[in-house]
């Protein structure tokens, strides 16, 4: 049996749209904390709570009626694949945000199925974020997160929280699921902040 060398490693990519690190995929790897959640449409829905306690949901069919868009954004994984130009559709986290009174800096994103991720609220606007229903075309697979997920593409995809249910504003920054078990709690790509202490 041939020894494989302390010195081997994977194949450094040369593209510069790749974060250090990180390997191109054209698949869609599943990565899960636990079992995929099935929910139907008719039950889902998306509640927003603020720092004071207010709420405001939304149901499938509101989710529906809001003006959507169509981002073409790169993702990466902690776990270094990156898929490049992947194709959504979903709402804006501004378009939710918009009527909310609130000064929170902090966001923590609920799942169903108990996930949870901490993101700062201005990672969250400016066209950074969006809840989407759809990948390429098609309405968005259990596995991926659907019926929906946030996505938040210029931080790790731990940060996309699939199976979103809602967003908790915060006025402190607290660790989510992965968060608490030693990843960073910011998660930037480009930084390679994998972990607490990078």
């Amino acid at each position: 049996m041939a020894a494989i060398s302390r010195g081997f490693h994977r194949r450094r990519e040369q593209n510069p749209a790749l974060p250090p690190g990180q390997y191109l995929t054209t698949d869609f790897p599943v990565l899960s904390a636990g079992p995929t959640p099935h929910i139907a449409t008719d039950e889902w829905s998306f509640t927003l709570t603020t720092e004071t306690g207010e709420q405001r949901t939304w149901t499938w069919a509101d989710l529906q009626a809001l003006p959507s868009e169509r981002p073409n954004v790169d993702i990466h994984c902690v776990t270094s694949w990156s898929k490049l130009g992947t194709s959504w559709r979903g709402v804006s986290l501004d378009v939710l945000l918009a009527d909310v009174a609130s000064s929170a800096p902090y966001a923590m994103a609920h799942s169903y199925g108990g996930y949870t991720t901490n993101v700062p609220v201005a990672d969250l606007t400016d066209g950074k974020a969006w809840v989407v229903h759809e990948f390429d075309g098609r309405p968005l697979a259990p596995v991926h997160g659907g019926p929906a997920r946030l996505l938040v593409p210029h931080l790790y995809f731990w940060k996309s929280a699939k199976w979103v249910r809602g967003l908790q504003l915060l006025d402190h920054d607290r660790p989510g699921f992965w968060e608490g078990l030693g990843y960073h709690m910011y998660g930037d790509p480009w930084k390679e902040q994998r972990y607490h202490g990078q």
